[in-house]
């Protein structure tokens, strides 16, 4: 068995990448936080008013339900979208640990189709049908994405097969 300690030296690209995934991370949990707050601040309404405000669901032209039922089941539905966003911050954390330390070409993959699935579904389901606002906010998650995978291979080492 072989003491050595065999390491890569990862590249400036996959370090830009991985740190792209760090504030991809921040920018999710913070999310996932202020839904939480919403929720237990202002109810359904707050956090409505976190996702709409598109070309197709303005704000002034929004209504929302006025029975308890329908505005318990928003609620929870819209809650739980928040929470899941800001459980996707912390597997943007986790991608970047990945990359970063361990120079990993699965966090790459973990990042580039998990993360990848979460933030286009947002972008075509929510953003370009117009019921929430195209802006800096909306969008930048999905840039800060586009980025990391887009650069981070060129600096993670070589692919290598696994040996028998």
């Amino acid at each position: 068995m072989s003491t050595e300690k065999s390491f890569y030296v990862l590249g400036l690209p996959a370090k830009i990448g991985g740190w792209l995934f760090v504030l991809w991370g921040v920018l999710h949990v913070w999310v996932g936080a202020e839904g939480v707050r919403q929720y237990l601040t202002t109810g359904t309404a707050g956090l409505w008013g976190m996702v709409i405000g598109g070309h197709a669901v303005p704000r002034t032209d929004f209504v929302n339900a006025t029975d308890p039922v329908t505005l318990f089941a928003h609620g929870q539905l819209i809650l739980n979208f928040c929470m899941d966003v800001g459980g996707y911050g912390v597997l943007g954390f986790f991608v970047a640990w990945l990359i970063l330390k361990r120079a990993s070409w699965t966090g790459y993959l973990i990042g580039l189709v998990a993360i990848g699935v979460a933030d286009l579904s947002f972008l075509f389901a929510l953003v370009i049908s117009g019921v929430s606002p195209l802006n800096a906010g909306t969008v930048g998650g999905p840039v800060l994405w586009f980025l990391a995978v887009l650069i981070t291979p060129f600096g993670l080492p070589a692919w290598r097969r696994a040996s028998n």
